[in-house]
């Protein structure tokens, strides 16, 4: 099939362009940016005058909850959602029921993304068995069957000694490992950051150390074992700095930070409502401030932290509630407030969400190139929507944005050149 999309606002970092031009795609590639190939026919026209065309989005850190957690959303239903979001590839987190510390595990989730036939889904294999901290995985056999990293995330219960063992052993199949940098001890039982909001509303708090230390400890590991990392969801300015230093020395790390993370602070926990409720905690205006810095220097990248969760998640008191955002659908208008502000533009936004992360991840994507697979995403960058049911793919309805009016919307998404998203 053959798809000419015509003139889009083409924003490409990988290869520094940022004009007004078409693309033209063939049999699920790039043929040409800007001059028509000879002999092109186009079987689809899209207009996208008014629009951004760019690489499609790539999510590090995505709960889909299948298997074990059907009821709380599925493959198919996160998938879909994905791709009304504008991601084209999206990791599996392996907190499922069972873990995904199995071929067989990693296998049907495989099947299942495939059978389901929206973005391609790239499981993370568990560090530890169980992700319970203590053996290590089979990590090879993992990678053999489609695991494109190893990760620990959301669980942070793994000591030092073992961290060690299991990035040297990721180091030596050359696997990324992503962690989620928070100390477990640190952290104890705390449920919102240690501050003004959690005195006035007397929970406790996760002081800065719980994700400082954590990021202190993989800086130094994988500056002695060489093993690659990403941390998943860091919060706070000084973390931001403690990257950004490390990557200057060389050490081969990076991070994101989740996109609901640069638009809301501790204050918007306000009450007890339970869909502020997220780990890591919202942090100060100061943090948030940082991490926006962060990604515009390309310091940090940006995920979703997508964790959908059933209504009986988030009805309880708030200290018996489950952390986490649905949180896919509502990225890339997070992002596009940020470049309406002028605190971050095109470029910058479409590093921390395609080209950024596909580096991270050794994927050939984040890009338009000539010959390239036509992963590509449209959106309007001023239409505007409103989170509610009529709108909403995710099976998890926990945000906090739900009922205000948001700006951005997808209205195309291609995955290999296939058509799985049009509004």
């Amino acid at each position: 099939m053959k798809i000419h999309i015509k003139q889009g606002y083409v924003v490409d970092p990988a290869n520094d362009i940022k004009s007004i031009t078409d693309v033209y795609i063939t049999d699920g590639q790039i043929v040409s940016i800007g001059s028509l190939p000879e002999g092109f026919c186009a079987d689809k026209t899209i207009d996208a005058t008014n629009k951004i065309v760019c690489p499609g989005f790539i999510d590090i850190n995505t709960s889909l909850r299948e298997p074990g957690l059907e009821h709380k959303a599925t493959i198919a239903s996160e998938s879909k959602a994905a791709a009304s979001a504008g991601f084209t590839t999206v990791c599996c987190s392996p907190n499922t029921i069972p873990v995904l510390d199995s071929t067989a595990v990693a296998q049907l989730i495989i099947d299942k993304a495939s059978d389901a036939g929206y973005v391609k889904i790239l499981p993370l294999g568990a560090l530890t068995v169980g992700l319970n901290g203590e053996a290590l995985s089979e990590m090879h056999a993992l990678k053999q069957t489609g695991c494109i990293a190893m990760s620990q995330a959301p669980s942070s219960n793994i000591n030092a000694r073992t961290l060690r063992l299991a990035m040297q052993y990721a180091a030596s199949f050359d696997l990324l490992v992503v962690l989620k940098p928070e100390d477990a001890g640190i952290k104890g039982e705390g449920l919102v950051h240690e501050g003004v909001t959690s005195s006035r509303l007397g929970l406790t708090g996760i002081p800065v150390s719980a994700e400082t230390v954590a990021i202190a400890q993989a800086v130094a590991l994988a500056e002695e074992t060489k093993c690659r990392v990403h941390l998943t969801g860091i919060s706070t300015s000084k973390g931001v700095a403690a990257l950004a230093r490390a990557q200057f020395e060389g050490v081969p790390i990076s991070a994101d930070t989740y996109a609901y993370q640069l638009q809301l602070t501790e204050l918007d926990v306000g009450t007890f409502d339970a869909n502020f409720h997220v780990s890591p905690p919202l942090r100060t205006a100061k943090s948030r401030d940082a991490l926006i810095a962060g990604v515009a220097s390309g310091v940090v990248q940006v995920s979703s932290g997508h964790n959908p969760h059933d209504l009986e998640s988030k009805l309880a008191p708030f200290t018996s509630t489950e952390p986490g955002v649905s949180s896919l659908e509502t990225t890339l208008s997070s992002m596009i407030n940020l470049v309406k502000g002028e605190l971050l533009d095109w470029r910058q936004m479409v590093t921390a969400l395609a080209t950024g992360p596909a580096k991270t991840l050794g994927l050939d994507e984040g890009h338009l190139s000539v010959g390239a697979r036509a992963d590509v995403t449209i959106f309007d960058p001023d239409a505007t929507w409103v989170v509610n049911d009529e709108q909403w793919q995710s099976s998890g309805s926990n945000t906090p944005f739900w009922g205000q009016t948001m700006t951005g919307q997808v209205t195309h998404t291609f995955v290999n050149g296939r058509l799985v998203f049009e509004r």
